[in-house]
């Protein structure tokens, strides 16, 4: 009979220590969850790359500093998953910004100027195929002469994107569609370079001429392909501090350059003015280009 006794004593101690055990570990467990949480909800800095592509072709001959190859881009988008790093778009850092919203664990920006006809025809597949999303920054008036003289648009070396092309894409939810100005996209010797200030004119001048132009382009991207952008991608990278009130005044709440260089992201609204892009050329593969950038974000992450 003590036998008896003895061994269900045992029993019932062992059952209170598992109990016990099972208690503590779902303590941990919570503790170590709401921990998490908390420092997802708390986060006041993200550190973002943000990579800056022009055209895509097929033809190896074309291909170079600001021209990549299909392949080359989805072998990009492939290294990208694999490395853990999640598409976002401005609208998202602005959710992040203003609104406390949360961004992913390793975000990336994938950006591409000038809005050339062979981004919709190549990169906007792909991107639907691999599920990421980019940024697209037109030169307006380009798109504007391509949409009135469709003999010359869905010309893969040179035209670009047209206002039905740009519509669709933004609609999609794939592209976001940003300001590159209307017609200031040039750099011809004795001209202005892009939106730059130029030394014969007056600060009222410039800031007229900047205005006319850039409110131009955003009435016309509203109008013709129903959005209106919040970051304004300076031609050429080339900023002026003068330009910096024209761009409030029009609503701009973000600034792209063509920096090489890591971005971090506070919650502070001044942080997303003179965002870094590092330039993607052809001419080395995914692992080589992207390995170097990424180790600088993890290693930024961890300071």
């Amino acid at each position: 009979m003590y036998r008896v006794f003895a061994v269900r004593a045992g029993y019932r101690r062992l059952a209170a220590m598992a109990a016990l055990l099972l208690l503590l570990a779902t303590i941990g467990f919570a503790g170590t969850a709401l921990q998490a949480t908390q420092t997802v909800a708390t986060a006041d800095r993200v550190v973002i790359p943000i990579i800056m592509y022009h055209g895509i072709l097929k033809d190896a001959d074309r291909q170079g500093q600001y021209v990549i190859s299909p392949a080359l881009f989805e072998s990009d988008l492939a290294y990208i998953r694999e490395a853990g790093y999640t598409t976002v778009v401005m609208a998202d850092l602005l959710a992040y910004v203003r609104d406390g919203t949360d961004l992913p664990e390793k975000p990336i920006i994938l950006t591409f100027d000038d809005g050339y006809y062979n981004n919709y025809a190549y990169a906007y597949p792909l991107l639907k195929q691999y599920g990421m999303r980019a940024v697209l920054s037109p030169v307006v008036a380009w798109s504007e002469f391509y949409s009135n003289d469709p003999a010359e648009a869905d010309r893969v070396l040179y035209s670009h994107v047209t206002w039905a092309q740009l519509r669709e894409m933004a609609d999609s939810g794939v592209l976001e569609i940003q300001n590159h100005s209307y017609d200031m996209h040039k750099n011809k010797a004795g001209q202005r370079k892009g939106t730059l200030k130029l030394a014969k004119e007056t600060l009222a001048q410039y800031h007229a001429t900047l205005k006319d132009d850039l409110s131009k382009a955003q009435a016309m991207l509203t109008e013709q392909a129903g959005v209106t952008p919040t970051t304004f991608t300076y031609p050429f990278g080339a900023m002026s501090r003068e330009a910096i009130p024209v761009l409030e005044e029009l609503g701009f709440s973000a600034t792209l350059t063509c920096e090489g260089r890591l971005n971090t992201v506070t919650r502070d609204p001044a942080c997303l003015w003179g965002l870094g892009r590092y330039l993607r050329p052809a001419g080395s593969n995914s692992a080589t280009y992207f390995t170097p950038i990424f180790r600088a974000a993890d290693a930024a992450r961890t300071h």
